[in-house]
């Protein structure tokens, strides 16, 4: 069940070209096959296609995935940008594959909406385009890069908008993006509302317990004012070590309701219902901020974007199993939204 905050969407994505019905149930004149069109006709309006499509910087190449729907160009552009961490182009970590990003793009390419996909900088095949040290890493290195996508795809003539869809730590990146870029749309997809600082101590205080939660909040409270942390606990060190912490304090700096709240142009926040990482009230706040935005809460729709009930063996199956497919919910509402905003 989908439940809607807003107007009605009705619209399709999906364009019409020639010798296809128009919007109106009409149809163009039948191309001429001496006339030199069919050729032109073809290579426009090829079958579904996946091929790379890579982002040159000065410090090396951003790796990606263009995925073509098949029929007409010019298409709607999704750039789809993963959330935090090692996350690749697919949405999946080393200990962690689902394929979400993947699926996702699929879907939407079976819906006549193309998609760029990419890995992050210093991530998988763009491994190589990371910073030397991982403490010049900051969340303003990625906000440009995306902005960066979005230039280079809205020259491109195959595409008639972009929007960027931002998911999880993604969402703030990519709100951040759109307002640098000259981005058509924004969707955030199981993004937080809160300052991740404020994010961290919740999920945080679910999972610890004891003196480890205690140096945690303690932590927190160093970056909050912008201090580093020089000691932390092993079972801690992942999360918190001294060489990340640059980048935690870069990203604890923005309040995504209120970056939000300044973007111009037309955003959607979709977030599930049995999410266990980022919750409703995420969604609720960045609609009070935005409250033009569009506001889709899809139920039994977890963090990765699948169908799953709140308890663990059902979580932990969509986190792992990429034979398991995104929410049909969420591929149907994007595509109509982009009919009906762009």
């Amino acid at each position: 069940m989908v439940r809607f905050v807003g107007a009605a969407l009705t619209l399709s994505a999906a364009g019409a070209c020639d010798g296809e019905p128009g919007g109106d149930g009409s149809t163009s004149e039948p191309v001429g096959v001496g006339d030199g069109v069919v050729d032109e006709l073809a290579a426009r309006c090829p079958g579904a296609k996946s091929e790379p499509i890579v982002l040159a910087t000065p410090t090396g190449d951003i790796d990606g995935s263009l995925l073509l729907p098949a029929g007409c160009s010019p298409f709607e552009v999704v750039l789809i940008h993963a959330g935090s961490g090692p996350t690749d182009r697919d949405g999946n970590s080393v200990k962690m594959v689902n394929d979400a990003l993947k699926l996702l793009a699929e879907g939407l390419a079976e819906r006549g909406v193309a998609t760029v996909r990419f890995d992050k900088r210093g991530v998988a095949a763009s491994t190589a385009a990371g910073p030397a040290s991982e403490r010049d890493l900051r969340l303003d290195t990625y906000v440009d890069d995306a902005a960066a996508w979005v230039e280079l795809l809205a020259e491109d003539e195959r595409f008639r908008g972009v929007t960027i869809a931002g998911h999880s730590e993604g969402a703030l990146i990519g709100m951040l993006a759109a307002q640098r870029s000259p981005a058509d749309a924004f969707v955030s997809l199981a993004g937080p509302g809160r300052p991740a600082e404020e994010l961290l101590r919740e999920q945080l205080a679910v999972r610890l317990t004891g003196p480890l939660l205690a140096e945690a909040d303690a932590i927190l409270d160093s970056l909050a004012v912008g201090e580093e942390v020089a000691e932390v606990s092993p079972e801690l060190y992942d999360l918190f070590r001294p060489s990340v912490q640059p980048y935690l304090l870069s990203w604890f700096a923005y309040d995504p309701a209120a970056i939000l709240a300044q973007l111009d142009v037309p955003s959607a926040i979709v977030q599930g219902t049995t999410d266990i990482q980022v919750g409703i009230i995420d969604a609720e706040r960045l609609a009070s901020a935005a409250p033009a935005s569009q506001v889709r809460i899809i139920e039994g729709m977890n963090h990765v974007l699948k169908a799953a009930e709140l308890e663990e063996a059902s979580q932990w199956q969509a986190y792992f199993d990429p034979s398991l497919p995104v929410v049909p919910e969420l591929l149907d509402g994007l595509v109509e939204w982009l009919g009906e905003v762009r």
